[in-house]
């Protein structure tokens, strides 16, 4: 057979149809070689009764062949279904028309596990939307996160930006001969200037790996013999795990794969871009001709890596039918990269929204904790009273639609609520300023929505009229039936709070394990505004069209709920463009002539006074590494981690209950393994079946705390009067340790989790476990509704325990 060519049935290439000729016949041979555990295969070809078989490099594959019809005018016509839905129409000389696709969370539910249950109506998407229904708007999403793997390929070689060897090394990218001599030849060189670094092995190796750079056209475009390949690899870094669900710790690392990009600098040795029409991937050379040719207008003749983006993000909004934008960046809030930010907007914007229609503007974003996940990065411990001086100043711009609160849902709203002071101040001026806040994205802070708007409330002056808020997530608070459940939603009505809801972000992220309950539906029949945002489209392998269709087939939104959401999203466009004009009108005023970072500038050093005003509502907390620095240990080796979660791992406000029939459970399995063989691993409360577990440890076993960076003075107490051994985790706050003991244990070596009880830390402790190289064995209590719904999730990969199913007779067999 000859190959012919290939399509794609989901948006980040996942699952690939290749296609061959055998004389006027089409065979067909679909594969899905970034999943490595065969579920995303398997699951497929049992929902549409296709037969397995295994390809020359082992994995599994679906073949068959595609009949051949003849149209109206004597067109021969290839149609390609899965389960009876029409998929793609194929032409001889080439022509792929797609008619369905597979969004992006059927593809994760079918990764996630060996037993997928949706049907084939809620897996493969007939690619339609009725007109007047289609939404125009992604109102919520963020800077880098907008642009497809593709898009950022290709715009890593136009401007041919540095690529550290740290990533060629990790990605396992292939060079050519001189291109390995070149970087060999550099780290030495880097290597130098460490010379005296106190950094050691792996440590001083990344350090200088980091600091070493290939010209990324170079890599590309003087190694086409790799380019297929290594554009593959590259392509799967930036975007969240594929192979089931992630958690916030795979996002936040994705985003440092794209910051190479996003935030790119360019080569100082530059390269003929000659070669571009002969990169092997369709998608980043025609992106890459696309780019050259704007390079040769005046409309976009030097635009900056940044400028470019934004081009791309529009004319990607544009093909998607959107034609209005708010993307949260935390660039707005530090003092110097705003002004050049705004000044690049202001430049190119009005040129890319002739083009393409599209008005993009922007949310300045506060981080609600400080980012970790960077090494050598020190937050001041101030930094959100200088972003408060900041957005004081930016605030002016027509470009800034308002502000927002992000980063992962492991703190009370209500600790900021100094912040939301001075972000009233500015909304009083601004009547349509928007306050966005990340509220209910996991179950482990209920009270975050309700929080929300009591933050912005209780800020209010006298008189002051409500702004405009708008909640981001919305998925998770008490039970609408319940007595605060239906406070929340008078809070909600009352102040015309708007709800918006990204579905995939939901699923991918670990924050959704089942449709049935999503709530949606139950505010729409309570009246609550709502509207849709992709969180980011390209990270999850989905865009503005495919979550609009994932909300109506996963979820059963009747045309009527649709036209709800259009409504209010019509309301909001409508809305923020007024404002945009009013604004421009009244920022010209401000600048009469001057430069535009001159102004804002001096805006910005004005309220500086903020700064020491400023006092966020906390506990004093202590270095854990000074208070417990006699307990520190390292992990023994010679014995396998048992991890026990059953006190640690829930909110503040939840605690667990202790059984009869638990502590039977913990009895049986301390009197079954042995000391020399296990140690047990908790969290840094020492509540529940963790404090029992000491209590009782008769036998000796080591025991091992995961405690936060920061800790109360009682907790340093409880800690050291157990005589626990310590670990100290890189976070801050203890719904965050969970990434540490992914770090430490399920990515290094075999471990034990037991999960007992807690909620979406819990959650993504499980997660961590399932995903990690370690190969985990996961045991949970039948008896827990929030981790069992979890388990069930995992089908395959999660055993459950209860008195029939004891975990001595399950760990120690």
């Amino acid at each position: 057979m000859t190959y012919f060519t290939r399509f794609y049935l989901d948006n980040e290439k996942d699952m690939i149809v290749n296609l061959y000729w055998d004389l006027d016949r089409l065979f067909y041979e679909l594969e899905t070689p970034n999943h490595h555990t065969g579920n995303l295969i398997r699951n497929l070809a049992k929902i549409c009764g296709l037969p397995l078989t295994e390809s020359g490099s082992g994995l599994l594959v679906i073949r068959g062949e595609i009949p051949c019809y003849i149209d109206g005018t004597n067109q021969e016509i290839y149609i390609f279904r899965l389960g009876g839905t029409k998929v793609a129409n194929i032409y001889p000389d080439g022509r792929i028309e797609m008619k369905a696709f597979v969004p992006s969370v059927a593809k994760t539910l079918m990764s996630q596990t060996k037993d997928y249950r949706l049907d084939i109506s809620k897996t493969i998407f007939k690619a339609y939307i009725r007109k007047e229904y289609k939404f125009r708007s992604d109102l919520h999403t963020h800077m880098n996160g907008n642009l497809a793997p593709d898009i950022l390929i290709a715009l890593g070689i136009y401007h041919q930006i540095r690529y550290p060897l740290y990533y060629v090394r990790k990605l396992e990218l292939s060079l050519s001969d001189g291109q390995e001599a070149a970087l060999a030849a550099q780290r030495e060189k880097v290597a130098r200037q460490f010379i005296s670094s106190d950094l050691k092995g792996k440590y001083l190796d990344r350090k200088i790996n980091d600091n070493t750079f290939i010209n990324f056209a170079d890599l590309i475009l003087n190694n086409l013999e790799h380019a297929d390949e290594n554009i593959v690899k590259i392509r799967a870094s930036l975007a969240i795990l594929k192979d089931g669900q992630a958690v916030f710790t795979n996002l936040e690392k994705v985003y440092l794969y794209r910051y190479v990009f996003c935030k790119g600098k360019e080569s100082e040795k530059k390269i003929a871009l000659t070669r571009a029409d002969r990169i092997p991937d369709a998608d980043v050379r025609q992106a890459l001709m696309q780019m050259l040719k704007d390079g040769e207008t005046r409309a976009y003749h030097g635009n900056t890596i940044f400028q470019d983006k934004l081009l791309w993000i529009a004319r990607t909004y544009q093909r998607q039918g959107i034609c209005y934008a708010e993307i949260s960046d935390t660039t707005l809030l530090k003092k110097y990269e705003s002004l050049q930010m705004l000044t690049e907007v202001h430049e190119v914007m009005p040129r890319i929204y002739r083009e393409t229609g599209v008005m993009i503007r922007f949310l300045a974003a506060f981080r609600r904790i400080p980012l970790t996940i960077i090494k050598d990065a020190i937050t001041p411990e101030d930094y959100l009273a200088r972003n408060l001086e900041v957005l004081q100043a930016v605030a002016e711009d027509p470009y800034v639609a308002g502000c927002d609160f992000v980063g992962e849902e492991i703190n009370d709203i209500i600790t900021l609520k100094p912040v939301f002071r001075g972000i009233a101040k500015i909304a009083a001026r601004d009547p349509f300023f928007v306050i966005r806040i990340h509220a209910g994205e996991n179950d482990s802070m209920k009270d975050n929505v309700s929080h929300s708007i009591e933050c912005v409330k209780d800020s209010l002056a006298p008189g002051q009229k409500m702004p405009h808020v708008r909640l981001g997530h919305g998925l998770y608070t008490y039970s609408l039936k319940s007595r605060k459940g239906r406070k929340t939603l008078e809070e909600l009505k009352e102040n015309h709070v708007v709800l918006e809801f990204q579905l995939t972000s939901n699923v991918r992220l670990n924050n959704l394990n089942g449709l049935e309950n999503h709530p949606l539906r139950q505010y729409l029949a309570e009246g609550i505004h709502c509207v849709q945002g992709t969180d980011g489209a390209a990270l999850y392998g989905t865009n503005s069209i495919d979550e609009q269709l994932s909300l109506e087939k996963l979820l059963g939104l009747t045309p009527e709920e649709i036209m709800s959401m259009k409504n209010t999203e019509s309301d909001i466009i409508r809305e923020s463009q007024a404002a945009y004009s009013r604004k421009k009108k009244t920022f010209a005023q401000l600048l009469d002539g001057r430069e535009l970072s001159d102004v804002l500038l001096q805006r910005m050093e004005k309220g500086q006074h903020v700064a020491g005003s400023l006092k966020l509502r906390r506990n004093q907390r202590h270095d854990a590494n000074q208070e417990l620095k006699d307990q520190i240990h390292e992990l023994p080796w010679d014995r396998t981690p048992v991890v026990l979660m059953g006190g640690s791992f829930n909110s503040e406000k939840r605690a667990t209950r202790i059984t009869e029939e638990g502590t039977r459970q913990i009895d049986g399995l301390l009197e079954t393994l042995s000391p020399d063989e296990y140690f047990f691993v908790i969290g840094n409360k020492l509540r529940g079946y963790e404090k029992y577990l000491l209590e009782h440890n008769r036998k000796g076993f080591l025991v091992f705390a995961f405690v936060p960076t920061m800790i109360s003075r009682e907790e340093q107490r409880k800690l050291t009067a157990a005589g626990v051994q310590i670990r100290v985790s890189t976070e801050s706050e203890g719904m965050g340790i969970y990434k540490s003991f992914n770090y430490e244990i399920f990515e290094r070596r075999p471990s034990v989790l037991l999960a007992f009880d807690g909620n979406s830390s819990a959650e993504n402790m499980i997660q961590e476990a399932r995903n990690g190289k370690g190969r985990a064995a996961i045991y949970v209590w039948e008896k827990s509704s929030v981790l069992r719904e979890k388990a069930l999730s995992l089908e395959g990969y999660v055993h459950f325990f209860d008195a029939e199913h004891p975990l001595a007779e399950q760990i120690g067999s």
